[in-house]
């Protein structure tokens, strides 16, 4: 049996529909049980488990033989980093008497250790805490997810704008959930007593120009790109209602990136997704 968390999401549900299509048992971890039914009907089964609650998730681990890690994003109205490294804590807690024999674990290219830089030293932090316990882990450093664009669809059908705090023409590795649910559910079936790093980013890098350019060929009309100040970005989190925590881990999160050129490790394991495709699905499913 393998236990997903995340199953709800983007990278989790894509990892758990692998899995069953490959014919493999499969768990589906949930806060709550709304989505019993939508599981079951394909083959799944849900556990519900809070992440913050280690025995709960430590009784669902002992179900299985392995599991994908995935630590929830954090309600961005709350300090984020503080929530983020309380559900690593917790899954990593749960580990222990679990009686797993292997675990995959979702970080980021560009995880790094560093103070109140989001998801970059909150990952990091998960990825050290899987290396000093004993079940063998498998990390998956994920590119830049191609869904954080599906946020933008209704400015860019309705005003053709497509707002970036990323350079314009920044190329960046980008990659779709189904690839990386792909990766997971490789990894997830492969040998026993595997650890590693695993670099998983689309078919090619692409730009935000790049991004309006998809947006643009699938609905159909012209879109620009609106590039934010760098001075404005706190003040832009905090619009979308992020607190003053998350605005600033987040802003501090994207200069790092930016700054930083995002990760360029020496090998990446490539998916088949284009950006096009990606962003295809996205309109049409929203039509």
């Amino acid at each position: 049996m393998h236990i997903v968390l995340g199953g709800t999401g983007h990278v989790g549900s894509a990892a758990a529909r692998r899995l069953i299509e490959m014919g493999e048992p499969v768990t589906v971890v949930s806060r709550d049980d709304s989505q019993r039914h939508h599981w079951e009907q394909r083959g799944a089964k849900l556990a519900v488990a809070d992440v913050f609650d280690p025995a709960a998730l430590r009784d669902v681990f002992r179900k299985g033989k392995r599991a994908f890690l995935l630590n929830p994003p954090a309600d961005t109205s709350t300090d984020t980093d503080a929530q983020e490294k309380r559900s690593v804590a917790a899954i990593l807690e749960a580990l222990d008497g679990s009686g797993l024999e292997q675990v995959v674990a979702e970080s980021t290219m560009g995880a790094q250790p560093g103070e109140r830089i989001g998801d970059l030293s909150v990952l990091y932090g998960f990825e050290q805490g899987l290396r000093s316990q004993p079940i063998p882990a498998n990390v998956i450093r994920a590119a830049y997810y191609m869904s954080n664009w599906d946020a933008s669809l209704p400015m860019v059908i309705k005003e053709g704008r497509l707002e970036s705090m990323l350079p314009a023409d920044l190329a960046i590795p980008m990659v779709a959930p189904e690839d990386l649910g792909r990766a997971a559910a490789w990894l997830l079936t492969g040998q026993r007593g595997e650890s590693g790093i695993h670099y998983v980013e689309g078919p090619e890098r692409y730009s935000t120009n790049d991004v309006a350019a998809a947006f643009s060929a699938a609905i159909g009309k012209p879109v620009a790109v609106e590039v934010i100040p760098r001075d404005h970005w706190e003040a832009k989190y905090r619009e979308l209602g992020f607190s003053e925590a998350a605005a600033a881990s987040y802003a501090r999160m994207t200069a790092v990136s930016v700054d930083g050129g995002f990760e360029r490790p020496t090998a990446s394991e490539r998916g088949t997704i284009t950006l096009q495709d990606y962003i295809d699905g996205l309109v049409r499913r929203a039509s």
